[in-house]
């Protein structure tokens, strides 16, 4: 199905590697709407993933971030679109992008442009994005925050924003293989993941040649703001 991301620009939802968001506890919870859901390490631990405010409507910490934006929105790991569709309501040119299926047909339902297609895939308007999102710790999609990094930037129009979300209060730089759980024990694929405190990030991007423009808590959440150099032959 064919869906808008702005003018100029038609997109198609197709096929992608979705081997872990796709996997049957994710799948699940979005369609029900809630978890528990977690992210488990191979040494056991668990990182408890909040599909409730995921499936939920933007909340005030949300609409801040989104006011924030500048120009065209790429949505990198979109989830089930409340982003997508809060800009969308705004009259904003806005694109989410996921692996995960029903992640995108939960965007779409909403009435928000979505694609099924990973981030590191040929993508629409590369160049010519204002604004990209890494919300709800997709800072760790492909386990490589600096390869992450450097492709966001190839998406972004020189000068444009980046807008992670990073773990609170922890200088926290970790590369792990997690799989997706739920509270009965079924598990997905593994895949590698990142995660990254405030002070991590900040270092990646200064490598990436990221400028950082801000940082904020706000509702027990971490963010950073940062832009890219505004000449175009870095591209």
């Amino acid at each position: 199905m064919g869906v808008g991301a702005g003018p100029g620009i038609r997109v198609r939802v197709s096929p992608s590697d979705t081997a872990s968001w796709s996997a049957d506890p994710y799948t699940r919870a979005l369609r029900a709407g809630q978890g528990p859901l977690f992210l488990r390490r191979t040494d056991g631990w668990l990182l408890p993933l909040d599909v409730e405010r995921w499936c939920a409507e933007a909340d005030a910490v949300d609409m801040d971030v989104l006011r924030r934006c500048e120009g065209a929105v790429l949505d990198v790991g979109c989830g089930p679109g409340r982003l997508v569709a809060a800009l969308g309501r705004q009259g904003r040119r806005v694109l989410g992008i996921d692996v995960s299926e029903v992640a995108v047909a939960c965007t779409l339902r909403l009435g928000g442009p979505a694609l099924r297609r990973s981030v590191f895939d040929s993508l629409p308007g590369e160049g010519r994005w204002g604004t990209a999102l890494l919300i709800d710790g997709n800072i760790g999609i492909g386990g490589d925050p600096a390869a992450l990094l450097d492709r966001t930037s190839r998406l972004l129009t020189p000068g444009g924003l980046l807008i992670a979300e990073t773990v609170p209060d922890l200088d926290l730089d970790e590369r792990v293989h997690v799989h997706v759980t739920d509270a009965g024990g079924a598990t997905g694929t593994p895949f590698p993941w990142a995660r990254l405190g405030t002070p991590a990030l900040l270092r990646h991007a200064e490598r990436a040649e990221f400028g950082a423009v801000g940082q904020w808590v706000a509702g027990g959440r971490s963010f950073v703001a940062l832009r890219t150099s505004g000449v175009s032959g870095r591209r």
